[in-house]
């Protein structure tokens, strides 16, 4: 498969969320995208280590974030504002490539749109820096490959 350059990294979105087959729509006003997923950690430190601290992994966390260009008209835009406005969950998929593509892959998870921050700069077009993170739900976040 080879090196994966950033710009054809493809994020979608499922206002049904993850559950059952989603129909996904892809997020093409998105401009940088960051999925992170990381763990918690638990302090198992003990007088045995040699003086060194130890831990081990607890649960998963996803975040994403990233910016949109912002366009009122743009179904994307409103299904994300809605789901931060609303409290609803929404599905979300950071992918490396086309959704439809055989090796594609990345997080799949309905999500809690926790900021949705429309920044106005001066010289440059208006955009939507947004922060997802996994939230509850019958449907666990989940790598995919497709």
């Amino acid at each position: 498969m080879g090196v994966k350059i950033s710009l054809d990294g493809k994020l979608y979105y499922c206002a049904a969320g993850i559950g059952g087959v989603p129909t996904w729509t892809e997020v093409k006003t998105t401009r940088d995208a960051t999925a992170t997923v990381s763990r918690g950690e638990a302090d198992v430190t003990t007088r045995g280590g040699g003086g060194w601290k130890a831990v081990v992994g607890t649960v998963k966390e996803l975040v994403v974030d990233f910016e949109i260009v912002y366009d009122p008209d743009v179904a994307a835009v409103a299904a994300l504002r809605d789901a931060f406005l609303n409290g609803t969950a929404i599905g979300l998929a950071a992918m490396d490539g086309d959704i439809e593509t055989a090796g594609t892959q990345g997080m799949w998870a309905d999500c809690a749109v926790l900021k949705f921050e429309r920044k106005e700069p001066l010289e440059g077009a208006m955009t939507v820096g947004v922060t997802a993170k996994a939230t509850y739900s019958a449907n666990p976040p989940q790598w995919k490959t497709i």
